[in-house]
C-alpha cells in the first residue's frame, strides 16, 4: 500500500512534486493558503519554463554532439545513457522509493538536533541516493544493505548543502536557499581548493574574465545574447553543419542565455515568501533554528557565466573523453545537461571564465574515470529497472565522488562501510553546525 502511494507520488514528476511539497510546507509554516498556493504555482511555472528552455538547449545540442562524434569516427565501449535516465531508473524500483520517507525523517531529526540548517524540499533529486542504493543492490544482491547505503549519501548531501550554502547564496543571490542537488554540489569539493591554488599561481591569479568584464570591454560583443550566438555557431561549425544549421544553433543557444534567467526569476518569486515564512516558523518553534530551503540546482543555471562555461565545456569534454587514457565512456548523452554538474563550480571560481574552464576540465577527468569504474554496477542497476542494455552502460555525471564512495563502502566493506561513512558524515555535520557555528557566535 505504502509503495503504491509513493509510486503515485513520484509519478507526478518533478515539476508537480516539488511545488506540491512547497505548498504543503507553506501551509505548515502558517503561510496563508492563498499565498502558499500562489507561491507553489509560481515555482511550478518557473520549473516548467526552465525545463522547457533546457530541453530546447538539449534538443539543439544533441544532434551537434552526435555529428561531432560521427565526423571524427569516435568510439568507446561504454554507452553514455545520459543522466536523464537515472531518475526513472532509481524510482522504478521499490528500493528507490524508500528514500523519500527515510530522507524526510532523517532531515527533520537533524534539524531538530541542530545538525543541519537545510530543509530539503527537492524530493525529485532524491533519485541520486536511490541510484546508489540500486547499484549496491545490483552488485551485492543484499536489499537491506542497499537500503542502508542510501543513508550516508543523503547525509553527505546535507553536509555539502550546509558547507557551501553561504558561497552559493552570495554568488547567485539566493538568500534563505541551499542547493541540495548532489550532481551540482560534488564539484565544489574540488573547485574551492583549486580556486585557492589559482590565487597563488603567478599570472593566472591576475586573469579575471567573466561576463561582466567581457561586457565592459567588448560592449555589444559582450552581451550574453551575442556570446550565446557565437558559442552556438562555433559548435555548429565543429559539427560540420551547413550555414542554416550553424545559424539556427547559434540563435537557439542565444535564446537560452536570454530566456533562462527570466524563468529563474519566477522560481525565486515563488520561493521567497515560503523561505521567509519557514525562517520565522523555525525561529519560533525550533529553538531559533536558522533553516535554509534545499532546492534544485536549476535555480543557478540561468547565470550567464554558468551557461557560457557549460556550453564551451561540451566540445572540451568530448575531446577529453576521447584522448583520456583508461577512459571507456564516450561522452554523448550527458553532454547537453552538463550544466547541472558544473554550475556551482563557476560560483567557486567567482565567475572567472578561464579558471572555470581549467577547473571544470580537471573535474571532467575525475568524472570520466569514476564513470568508467562505476559502469558494471550501473549496468546492473539498469537491468534491475528493466532497461534493455547491451554491453556496459554509464554516463558522465554518474562519476561523482559521492556515488563512488557510497558504492565502494557498501560493496567492499558491507554494513561496516556504510556505518563508518554515516558516522563520519554525522561528525562533520556536528562540527559544521554546532562547533564551528558556536565558535563564530562566541567570537
Amino acid at each position: 500500500m505504502l509503495d503504491s502511494i509513493l509510486q503515485w507520488f513520484i509519478g507526478l514528476g518533478g515539476t508537480i512534486l516539488v511545488p506540491l511539497v512547497l505548498i504543503i510546507l507553506g501551509l505548515i509554516v502558517r503561510l496563508k493558503p492563498s499565498r502558499a498556493i500562489q507561491a507553489g504555482l509560481t515555482v511550478a511555472i518557473g520549473m516548467i519554463g526552465v525545463n522547457a528552455i533546457i530541453n530546447i538547449l538539449t534538443s539543439a545540442l544533441a544532434p551537434a554532439v552526435q555529428a561531432m562524434v560521427d565526423n571524427f569516427n569516435l568510439s568507446l565501449n561504454i554507452i553514455d545513457m545520459g543522466s536523464g535516465t537515472a531518475g526513472p531508473l532509481s524510482f522504478s524500483t521499490t528500493l528507490g522509493v524508500l528514500i523519500i520517507p527515510i530522507a524526510i525523517v532523517i532531515n527533520l531529526v537533524l534539524i531538530w538536533a541542530g545538525l543541519t540548517k537545510t530543509l530539503n524540499v527537492d524530493v525529485w533529486n532524491l533519485w541520486q541516493p536511490a541510484m546508489v542504493g540500486v547499484m549496491v543492490w545490483a552488485v551485492t544482491g543484499d536489499y537491506a544493505l542497499a537500503t542502508c547505503a542510501m543513508i550516508p549519501f543523503f547525509l553527505l548531501e546535507l553536509l555539502l548543502a550546509d558547507v557551501f550554502q553561504p558561497l552559493i547564496s552570495k554568488f547567485f543571490n539566493l538568500p534563505g536557499i541551499a542547493i541540495t542537488h548532489v550532481m551540482a554540489l560534488s564539484g565544489m569539493v574540488l573547485a574551492v581548493p583549486l580556486n585557492w591554488l589559482f590565487d597563488h599561481i603567478p599570472g593566472l591569479s591576475k586573469v579575471n574574465v567573466n561576463s561582466e568584464t567581457v561586457q565592459k570591454r567588448f560592449g555589444f560583443l559582450g552581451n550574453p545574447m551575442i556570446i550565446g550566438f557565437i558559442i552556438g555557431c562555433i559548435i555548429g561549425v565543429l559539427a560540420e553543419f551547413d550555414f542554416s544549421g550553424v545559424v539556427n544553433l547559434g540563435v537557439e543557444t542565444a535564446a537560452v542565455l536570454v530566456l533562462l534567467p527570466k524563468m529563474i526569476s519566477m522560481f525565486m518569486e515563488g520561493l521567497t515568501p515560503i523561505a521567509e515564512a519557514t525562517q520565522e516558523f523555525t525561529e519560533k518553534h525550533l529553538r531559533g533554528a536558522d533553516v535554509n530551503i534545499g532546492m534544485d540546482a536549476a535555480l543557478t543555471v540561468g547565470n550567464s557565466d554558468v551557461l557560457a562555461v557549460s556550453i564551451v565545456m561540451i566540445p572540451i569534454t568530448l575531446f577529453i573523453g576521447v584522448v583520456l587514457p583508461g577512459n571507456q565512456v564516450l561522452p554523448v548523452g550527458d553532454l547537453p545537461t552538463l550544466v547541472y554538474a558544473l554550475c556551482l563550480m563557476v560560483a567557486a571560481f567567482r565567475g572567472n571564465f578561464v579558471r572555470s574552464i581549467i577547473g571544470c576540465s580537471i573535474y571532467t577527468v575525475t568524472m570520466l574515470y569514476l564513470a568508467t569504474w562505476i559502469a558494471p554496477a550501473l549496468t546492473g542497476a539498469y537491468q534491475i529497472a528493466g532497461y534493455a542494455v547491451e554491453g556496459l552502460a554509464s554516463f558522465v555525471t554518474a562519476g561523482l565522488w559521492p556515488n563512488a564512495v557510497g558504492l565502494a563502502a557498501a560493496q567492499h566493506f558491507g554494513y561496516v562501510g556504510v556505518v563508518v561513512v554515516s558516522l563520519v558524515a554525522l561528525a562533520l555535520l556536528f562540527y559544521v553546525n554546532r562547533v564551528r557555528r558556536g565558535a563564530k557566535q562566541d567570537a
